[in-house]
């Protein structure tokens, strides 16, 4: 497998940001490019690696290559955007009317709303084929325009050495089990509980303390950011924090670091996803005999369901090119192009067909497992500012006052939807 780890899915920065948008900016937004009759679709993605070398913008060249040789009418011009600042450079080029044909980020629903975007039924052949798990996410108004590109789940990753050494002899199941097994490790001069509540991905992990108890950010569609279970799950992680079982100041450790120093055998636990892996393994600090993940501990027990996510294709309306982002599309969904991209950034398929090849893979069987009964984020038009919030300031609710800062986030995101 693959060195390097990926953005909220997993992921850093690989592009300069301004230079990104300048490329995209100089694209042309017509049928023109390449020779009389050739379409160009602009293709703008996420770039997922810590690199400077846009492994991103590698991956889709090699498709591209092989597209355009099969397809000498059509030519695609891709534009890589480090992830953490995916969202807002493609907000800025929608407000500039410079439009992209395909995007391959995370954020859909207010296109959709606006009606920018194609629906997933108009740009695939076989929209059956998408993981049915990420089909809700994927939909504004009954209708999906989401495509799920690739996919993760979490699960809870342990230091097998370091249980052992502080006379642990089990996996945690239980918050209980959480509290008294980071006790006994913090004892050997080491972190218990990585919690990374800094701005890269606290909405995930915040999301997998809030379904311990059985919360989460919306109750039948309507945000319940401060009900009585996520109160809760942030009381306990106060105690936590407090007791010192876990890293200092959450609030401002983000995951990518947590990971890192997990690699290296200085934290317990930590919840994590496969692109946890190749960093362990990069690392060269633990053997696989030395660590495992198993399901998330929850309030009275392991969760039955864990957080899923994706990033999703959205396909634009503006320039016209719906038949040629169809053939485009059915081309880079294809199994063999699915399996590539998940084997470069250890990452799960987005297609029931390409979930089946992999299926027997050992190190990625239990985030497959996990995949078919995962929870997503909230897929209004409310959530992507909502989820700047939460990545601000979620966090603090560790130290400070867990229900009043859970009601702060909720009134943003009822005032917003």
């Amino acid at each position: 497998m693959n060195k390097k780890l990926t953005s909220r899915i997993g992921g850093g920065v690989a592009l300069a940001s301004a230079a990104a948008l300048a490329l995209v900016g100089c694209s042309s937004s017509g049928s023109s490019g390449g020779g009389s009759g050739t379409t160009t679709l602009k293709l703008v993605v996420a770039d997922y690696v810590t690199s400077a070398s846009g492994p991103s913008a590698k991956y889709w060249d090699t498709i591209i290559s092989a597209f355009e040789k099969s397809h000498p009418d059509i030519k695609v011009d891709v534009t890589a955007i480090p992830w953490t600042n995916f969202d807002q450079q493609v907000q800025t080029m929608i407000q500039n009317k410079q439009y992209p044909d395909i995007t391959e980020g995370d954020y859909f629903s207010n296109y959709a709303q606006d009606g920018l975007l194609y629906s997933a039924a108009d740009v695939l052949s076989n929209p059956g084929n998408l993981l049915p798990a990420f089909k809700t996410q994927g939909t504004y108004n009954g209708t999906q325009y989401g495509m799920p590109f690739t996919t993760s789940s979490r699960t809870l990753f342990y230091n097998k050495k370091l249980f052992a050494a502080a006379g642990i002899t089990a996996a945690p199941q239980t918050w209980a089990d959480v509290e008294a097994d980071a006790a006994k490790i913090k004892k050997l001069g080491k972190v218990g509980f990585g919690l990374p509540l800094g701005a890269e991905e606290a909405q995930a992990e915040s999301y997998l303390w809030m379904l311990g108890d059985g919360g989460g950010y919306q109750t039948a569609g309507k945000y319940t950011i401060d009900s009585p279970a996520n109160v809760t799950a942030f009381t306990f992680l106060k105690g936590l924090v407090a007791a010192g079982d876990t890293e200092p100041n959450p609030a401002t450790v983000n995951r990518t670091d947590l990971w890192g120093q997990f690699a290296q055998g200085t934290i317990g636990m930590i919840n994590g996803s496969p692109a946890l892996i190749p960093i362990i393994q990069s690392a060269g600090v633990l053997k696989s005999s030395d660590w495992t993940s198993v399901p998330i501990a929850g309030k009275t027990g392991p969760l039955s369901v864990t957080l899923g996510v994706c990033d999703n294709v959205a396909a634009f309306r503006p320039n016209g090119h719906e038949a040629q982002i169809k053939e485009f599309l059915d081309f880079a969904y294809q199994d063999k192009y699915q399996l590539a991209f998940d084997k470069e950034y250890d990452l799960l398929p987005a297609t029931t067909t390409a979930t089946k090849a992999l299926s027997s893979d050992t190190v990625f069987s239990p985030f497959l497992t996990a995949l078919p009964n995962s929870v997503q984020y909230p897929s209004d038009t409310a959530w992507a500012n909502e989820k700047t919030k939460i990545q601000q300031t979620i966090g603090t609710a560790v130290t400070g006052n867990p229900a009043t800062v859970l009601t702060q986030l909720e009134q943003t995101a009822t005032s917003a939807s």
